[in-house]
């Protein structure tokens, strides 16, 4: 087996619903999609509203803020280009919606339930994947 330095990354494959999402990533920036129905803010993107239902869809630039609200880390190595340990987290971003993401930035038995967390946009293999950092050691995100 080769080394982990030339594994590649297990990347995204974007589908028409998810394309929106990674486009905005690869220009570090956060979209959720947006239901002009009922105003519901929602993750992933599909094609109508999970709450109503309505079919007019939009993507809102969201400002990348939120807290961990479940994680497990990781303690065995499941991908050779990703090695153990890591944290996986559920993050409720501040404007409602949550996403899958990693936490990085602290030792991953920092990580609690409740932690204020921001975005850090990383690029694996040329592609921007949205990370989590802790608020208060994250670089300043501008939306």
């Amino acid at each position: 087996m080769p080394p982990n330095d030339q594994i590649a990354y297990p990347l995204p494959h974007p589908t028409d619903f998810t394309k929106p999402f990674w486009d905005a990533c690869q220009d570090q920036h956060l979209v959720v999609f947006a239901c002009a129905g009922c105003e519901h803010l929602f993750l992933p993107g599909g094609s109508v509203c999970p709450k109503c239902w309505s079919t007019d869809l939009s993507v809102r630039e969201v400002s990348g803020f939120g807290e961990v609200f479940s994680f497990v880390i990781y303690r065995r190595t499941y991908h050779p280009a990703i090695p153990a340990p890591y944290v996986v987290a559920l993050i409720e971003l501040k404007e409602g919606p949550r996403l899958i993401s990693t936490v990085i930035g602290c030792a991953p038995e920092k990580v609690s339930i409740g932690m204020a967390v921001q975005i850090q946009f990383e690029a694996e293999d040329g592609f921007m994947l949205p990370r989590f950092t802790p608020q208060d050691s994250a670089p300043t995100h501008k939306v």
